[in-house]
């Protein structure tokens, strides 16, 4: 297969750097530093922006699947045994840099550097940005990877909302797309023969151990749980503490026990968003919404992480007189990444380059762990010294992520290239 189309920058090195600056503004929040490119936005619609320029400059093929992901194809779209690179563009409210964007931006980055080294691609390519990975709009992961796989009906998410009560086909029709069209894409997908995302790491296995580069295992099972707490709204200067109703109070403690049962089990739990009704500081309230995120290396020890959490949130329940309503809103189970693929990147690696490539498991989701029911999927992991992800502290060192580079175009070279 011919490698058609422009070589405009043939230094990696110069690509990845002259990308991460024209990206880096694009969501910003002067205050916080963080970045808010939330799905359908206008930060989103800039990103998606960039992208196309990004595979046009390169001379690829560009379009834009039923679902809002974004294609960027060296060869025919349509061939067989395609491999992909990419990740995603959107963020988590005042998220940091690396997240997502690292994986699209070295996915062209290390196209260059194979164009520079002349390599010949034998199978079609294509770098892919997964919409609205993040869900930080409409409170669910990964929608542009689950439709497509077919993880969500169109049913499902036609009655997504976010929190000004716009759905999910409204906030794409304003942003020039069709939400009709939505919908699971298994022809797209049985032409895939291999994705790889590369991420920076969401944790700080690689630098404890001193490695730039890692590969993923596999994804701990997860899910998000929400807590009903309804109490009884009333005066907060008047009502005696023994007449009160409180669902904070229920509430609170039972924060404590997902903390205490998550050390327990060696796993993490955290009720990171709280809604309260009526919201206000002179009211007790009638109504405290919390969402239970919770993860561990396997299912048995999530399932009893969530129970422990749930039977001590009946008991605070019940001892304040309140009552509690618990809904599993999402759920992934563990993701075991093809052990085939997993093992070529490892071999790969450890006859191309100099690196140490540890293999570790994360317990964060990705569109990778997704498609991994419906395609060969692997991941490459960069060292975060700081640790720190979700965050603007967030961090990878230019050097690692140039070392990232390099191992995705080793990669590539390796399954996609003659």
């Amino acid at each position: 297969m011919p490698d058609a189309g422009p070589q405009p920058v043939p230094v990696a090195g110069t690509s990845f750097q002259e990308m991460w600056r024209e990206l880096a503004p694009v969501g910003r929040h002067a205050d916080s530093g963080g970045y808010r490119r939330f799905a359908w936005t206008g930060a989103d619609v800039e990103c998606r922006a960039w992208f196309r320029e990004q595979a046009e400059a390169r001379g690829l093929a560009y379009e834009v699947d039923r679902n809002g992901n974004q294609w960027a194809w060296l060869g025919d779209p349509d061939g067989e045994d395609a491999v992909v690179a990419g990740s995603h563009l959107d963020s988590v409210p005042d998220g940091g840099a690396f997240d997502g964007p690292l994986g699209v931006v070295s996915a062209f980055a290390a196209l260059d550097e194979l164009r520079g080294r002349g390599a010949r691609f034998g199978r079609p390519f294509a770098v892919v940005n997964f919409g609205d990975e993040e869900g930080a709009r409409f409170g669910l992961a990964c929608v542009g990877s689950r439709l497509t796989a077919g993880q969500l009906t169109v049913e499902q998410a036609h009655r997504l909302t976010d929190a000004d009560g716009i759905t999910l086909p409204r906030a794409m029709e304003a942003a020039g797309y069709d939400p009709d069209a939505i919908g699971p894409d298994p022809e797209r997908l049985a032409r895939i023969g291999a994705f790889v995302e590369l991420h920076v790491e969401q944790g700080r296995a690689l630098d404890l151990t001193g490695d730039a580069i890692g590969v993923a295992s596999a994804i701990w099972p997860h899910g998000r749980w929400r807590f009903d707490f309804r109490g009884e709204a009333n005066h907060a200067g008047t009502t005696r503490l023994a007449d009160r109703r409180d669902p904070m109070l229920s509430y609170a403690e039972t924060v404590l026990a997902a903390r205490r049962e998550a050390e327990l089990a060696g796993a993490v739990a955290t009720f990171g968003k709280i809604a309260v009704e009526p919201n206000g500081v002179n009211a007790i309230p009638s109504l405290v919404r919390g969402w239970l995120d919770s993860r561990a290396a396997d299912q048995q020890t999530l399932d009893k992480v969530v129970s422990g959490v749930e039977e001590a949130a009946r008991a605070y329940a019940a001892a304040h007189g309140v009552d509690l309503d618990m809904v599993r809103e999402s759920f992934t189970p563990v993701v075991e990444f093809d052990h085939a693929l997993r093992d070529e990147l490892a071999r790969i690696l450890g006859g191309r380059t100099d690196l140490k490539v540890p293999v570790l498991g994360t317990g964060a989701g990705h569109d990778a762990g997704i498609l991994s029911g419906s395609v060969p999927t692997a991941m490459l992991f960069v060292r975060n010294p700081t640790g720190v992800s979700h965050s603007p502290a967030e961090f990878a060192a230019e050097d690692d992520c140039m070392a990232g580079v390099r191992a995705l175009a080793d990669v590539l070279e390796g399954l996609a290239c003659t």
